[in-house]
């Protein structure tokens, strides 16, 4: 049987070399490469085509759900492993969305990690402890996205493409407020901020925050607030 290339990204050399320790004592699995942040990694996947990249989320520059839409966009055959050290269901769907094969926590049991790794080169995909083919995927996730689109705009307003989480952070954006001050205000990581402002931004089909501001605004979902907003830090 044809061996298993992996790649192994984390910016954390401790944790990578621990995660390239226990995937390297399984027979049939080889480690061709590490990369410490997003851009390598990209780059590395490119080169080298490995069958699985092991990629922690929170990477520095390109996170790794950006690294792993880039993968898809590209059309390479990696399949990602999403490695996080947030348990956020609303990073699950954002994974999901973005073409990660798998996505569990950092606290992974090794062995569940090499058979998580096995599933997804036979291409399943790994959401937590449920294993799915293609099929049962796409309506797993279908129901999913059914269930966070939901109206923000008061009843007989025009409808727009985001979801309560997402028009609260972009309400938070009106107000001028950080990721780090939304991340608090929410309750929420500072990463999953970070994928619902990539998510919005995207959704509006805008580059930058201030456009999204603009474009929010001229359509009647947020409004400007009279008081002044908090200076930033």
């Amino acid at each position: 049987m044809e061996e298993i290339t992996i790649v192994v990204v984390d910016d954390h050399p401790l944790f990578r070399q621990g995660v390239i320790n226990t995937l390297s004592l399984e027979p049939g699995f080889k480690i061709i490469g590490q990369a410490s942040n997003g851009a390598e990694a990209l780059a590395m996947i490119r080169a080298l085509r490995p069958h699985v990249a092991v990629v922690d989320i929170n990477l520095p520059g390109m996170n790794g759900q950006q690294v792993t839409h880039q993968v898809v966009q590209d059309k390479l055959s990696t399949r990602i492993v999403l490695l996080t050290a947030y348990d956020d269901h609303e990073q699950i769907i954002h994974a999901a969305w973005a073409g990660a094969a798998a996505y569990c926590a950092k606290d992974i049991d090794p062995a569940r990690l090499v058979l998580i790794v096995k599933e997804v080169v036979k291409g399943k995909i790994v959401i937590e402890d449920r294993v799915f083919d293609q099929k049962e995927f796409e309506r797993w996730l279908d129901d999913e996205m059914e269930k966070a689109r939901h109206l923000y705009s008061e009843p007989g307003s025009p409808f727009h493409p985001l979801s309560e989480r997402e028009a609260e952070v972009l309400t938070c954006v009106v107000k001028g407020m950080s990721n780090k001050e939304i991340a608090s205000s929410l309750g929420i990581s500072h990463q999953t901020v970070k994928n619902h402002v990539t998510s919005i931004l995207r959704k509006f089909g805008v580059e930058d925050r201030t456009q999204a501001v603009v474009y929010a605004l001229k359509r009647g979902w947020v409004k400007l607030y009279d008081k002044p907003s908090q200076p930033q830090e």
